[in-house]
């Protein structure tokens, strides 16, 4: 209660109230930016279809003849279905890590000015980037769940697995088209952003369980794959979307790296947005 002649003190109810209207704002403006961003995908279709080449040649082909290598694979597990969570998890990545050429022809354009000039939140751009690079790296999941269901792999379709799944790659791609922005933030042209983005992806690939299990690489390599995010949301993929899929490190320990780590860098590239502006 506010004492005679002194400043009024705000209620606890208003405060809260307060503190509700400025999340339910934030949630609002993250999702405008993601819903333009989808609504780039809807109008061109044809991205879809470019996209499926990579996990179909990757699965019909390189999938088919490592099949026959045995002692590839851990255990028992088919090496098919050893490689579709690491196929999908690639499909993601390779759509994630050039999203931040995106936010450089928003600059040539100019829509970024009219971003940075909005009163919403810099880490609310950033986050509503990093959802629709989420959302667009479903459709490659859809894309390589029925391939694999075609070539036999031993999908898990209950509806908790695919839900886990689902989160898996949101959370991944947002991780890595945030990246994406630094680099972008960083280096500011398109010409540079796509030697960069080249150069990346296949080390994050290969640095990772995607195609091999760790057990297969030298020590040096084994150990620069424990700070790759990849090697855990692979990791996640492979024991919720198999039947027979285990986790090496667990889901708690996967998911607890890859959503750090997504926080870490939207708080970078929140700091960094404004730079693209100029």
């Amino acid at each position: 209660m506010a004492t005679s002649g002194g400043p009024a003190v705000p209620s606890a109810s208003t405060a809260d109230q307060s503190l509700v209207r400025a999340l339910d704002d934030y949630i609002t403006q993250t999702w405008a930016v993601a819903a333009a961003e989808v609504q780039k995908l809807i109008h061109d279709p044809l991205e879809l279809l470019t996209r499926a080449v990579q996990p179909v040649l990757w699965l019909m082909l390189f999938g088919e003849v490592m099949a026959r290598v045995r002692g590839v694979a851990p255990g028992n597990v088919p090496y098919l279905d050893y490689l579709a969570a690491g196929i999908l998890a690639q499909s993601a990545l390779f759509v994630a890590i050039f999203y931040g050429i995106s936010a450089i022809w928003e600059r040539d354009l100019g829509v970024l000015q009219r971003y940075l000039a909005s009163p919403a939140p810099r880490s609310a751009l950033v986050l509503g980037k990093a959802i629709s690079a989420g959302v667009r790296a479903l459709s490659q999941a859809v894309i390589v769940y029925i391939l694999s269901l075609l070539l036999g792999v031993g999908i898990a379709l209950n509806p908790l697995s695919m839900f886990g799944v689902a989160a898996v790659i949101i959370v991944g791609s947002g991780l890595f088209s945030t990246l994406s922005l630094i680099i972008a933030c960083i280096v500011k042209t398109r010409e540079r952003f796509m030697g960069i983005g080249q150069v990346l992806t296949m080390p994050i690939f290969f640095a990772s369980n995607a195609i091999y299990p760790l057990s297969l690489m030298p020590g040096w390599l084994r150990t620069v794959s424990h700070f790759n995010p990849l090697t855990y949301e692979v990791d996640a993929l492979r024991s919720l979307m198999l039947k027979t899929g285990t986790s090496e490190y667990g889901l708690t320990v996967d998911f607890g790296v890859l959503i750090a780590s997504t926080t870490v860098l939207i708080i970078i590239a929140a700091k960094m947005y404004r730079r693209m502006g100029y």
